[in-house]
């Protein structure tokens, strides 16, 4: 006969070897403490499936969310991550904690493109030997475009001053011509191909243009605040090409802006010297966006037809924007590039410190840079006031106010 206990007990059967058996009851889950490692096991399984369930969802779900439950748009033709200056001391060879973060959500946003305008290592310094500049793109490639690689994500870059600065010296030579042989050197590896449609790599990663989706993208030196005459034709002749002009959307980019939009980089020598010049060019072929780093603050502007994106950093120090106190915010931002809607690009920005959204209603309504107004993307100028225009003439001047 079987125990009457309701722990163990002993049957047996004829011909057979006695058999132990246990019945379970539900409190035993709770109280018998030979269960205490499998009833913790399974705890933590179960909490590792669930987060594994909520997380995988809110990262990897068109219109779902991002980590702490931001929503992201609908997935358009395009999706693009845009990051920028992700450097930190001269010849540094780690990261920011804000940079790694990005690298680890960027694969679960599933972009078709990742861009970059600029400052991936930390460069520009007489200093540093080229075994110290070499360290720092090894590094970078560890760090950045060896994830990306193995994520199959395309990676289209600019220059910035601190990967491959082309700043001359008095006798019209590169002052830092070993950083850009380096710089070059690692990029035209084939190990190192960042996974592009190229459609003009003659000067690469100088200057070059390649496709995505339908989108034409032209890349420029802008590690400099000049654009030599012949590279300057170049870019024309790129802008007229067939493939620049049939394609559904053109985008330009360099890693200095076209005017200035952060305190302490609103002067000449920080953007571009020929601001209204290039803005003017780029209209001329309906480029959509010129989208560039350097300030290190995040700002999404235009002037004229014109959008100019301000990236904003993942790297060491963020600035402020003109006329405010708080620094910008270190930023993602994920453009959503819809063909056949009438704001054919949208943006959505995050703060890398908690992922909360950046909006665009804590940006301020314009900048007065030294050399132009920018206004926010989401405005024109017939939306600004009265006050605000007189703001402007009073501070600038109207020939940098009023848009040609």
């Amino acid at each position: 006969m079987p125990s009457k206990g309701r722990g163990n007990g002993r049957r047996k059967v004829q011909g057979e070897l006695p058999v132990r058996y246990k019945t379970l009851h539900f409190r035993d889950f709770f109280d018998d403490n030979k269960l205490k490692l499998r009833r913790w096991a399974f705890c933590f399984l179960a909490i590792a499936v669930f987060v594994g369930i909520i997380t995988g969802s809110w990262l990897t779900s068109p219109g779902g969310s991002v980590g702490l439950g931001q929503t992201l748009p609908l997935r358009g033709d395009l999706r693009m991550a845009v990051i920028s200056d992700l450097n930190s001391a001269y010849g540094s060879t780690s990261y920011e904690p804000e940079v790694h973060k990005a690298l680890e959500l960027i694969p679960n946003l599933q972009p078709d493109l990742v861009l970059c305008s600029g400052d991936m290592v930390a460069g520009q310094s007489p200093k540093l030997t080229s075994a110290q500049i070499q360290a720092m793109w090894d590094a970078f490639d560890r760090v950045v475009t060896q994830p990306l690689r193995q994520a199959r994500i395309p990676f289209g870059f600019t220059l910035g001053n601190h990967d491959a600065s082309g700043a001359l010296d008095q006798n019209r030579r590169f002052r830092f011509q070993n950083e850009r042989e380096l710089a070059a050197r690692y990029w035209r590896n084939p190990a190192h191909d960042p996974g592009i449609t190229f459609l003009d790599k003659s000067d690469f990663p100088f200057y070059y243009t390649f496709s995505q989706n339908g989108v034409f993208f032209l890349v420029w030196d802008g590690s400099t605040h000049r654009i030599p005459p012949e590279k300057l034709a170049w870019v024309e002749r790129a802008l007229a090409s067939a493939p620049a002009q049939n394609a559904k959307l053109r985008m330009a980019i360099g890693h200095l802006p076209l005017y200035g939009v952060a305190e302490g980089r609103n002067k000449p020598g920080e953007v571009m010297a020929n601001a209204e010049q290039l803005r003017a060019l780029l209209e001329k072929y309906q480029v959509h966006t010129y989208i560039s780093g350097h300030q290190h603050a995040y700002y999404p502007g235009r002037r004229g037809n014109l959008e100019l994106l301000h990236t904003g950093i993942l790297g060491a120090g963020p600035r402020v924007l003109i006329g405010q106190e708080r620094r910008s915010p270190k930023t993602l931002t994920i453009l959503d590039v819809t063909f056949d809607q009438p704001d054919q690009v949208q943006y959505t920005t995050y703060d890398m410190k908690d992922l909360s959204p950046v909006g665009l209603e804590s940006l301020p309504r314009f900048l007065l840079g030294h050399n132009g107004r920018v206004i926010r993307r989401d405005l024109r100028e017939a939306n600004l006031t009265p006050a605000e225009q007189q703001a402007c003439g009073a501070s600038l001047g109207l020939a940098l106010c009023n848009v040609r």
